[in-house]
């Protein structure tokens, strides 16, 4: 499998956006990113199926970000809204084993990106 590879993070001041891309993903499986703040666990927060068409947000992003995949571009995409500096962390996607999204068990993702960094700051 291909080496997944994460870009859009960046620095962005609270009540911003940003939009994080991951590629190359494949047709089939499902697609998740997860996040890690300094000092915290990897916690997962959105998960988006093989199809494109069923989803999952962990609660603390529900309303403000939103998951996408574009197939013709391999490409899948977690649209971030109303930036908090809570949201500051690494962000990773990773390519689950099924083609439906699980819970956010590492050992059910297959490959990792290398991460991008999100800081949202005044």
């Amino acid at each position: 499998q291909l080496q997944l590879v994460e870009s859009g993070g960046g620095l962005v001041q609270p009540g911003g956006s940003l939009t994080l891309s991951c590629a190359p993903t494949g047709w089939y499986y499902a697609i998740a990113w997860f996040r890690q703040a300094p000092g915290k666990e990897r916690e997962g927060v959105s998960c988006i199926s093989g199809s494109g068409g069923s989803w999952d947000f962990a609660d603390s992003v529900k309303g403000r970000f939103t998951i996408s995949r574009d197939h013709a571009k391999n490409t899948v995409f977690l649209q971030m809204t109303s930036l908090k500096p809570e949201d500051t962390a690494v962000y990773y996607c990773a390519r689950g084993a099924y083609g439906y999204c699980t819970d956010y068990e590492p050992h059910d993702y297959t490959s990792w990106g290398q991460g991008t960094q999100v800081t949202v700051s005044s």
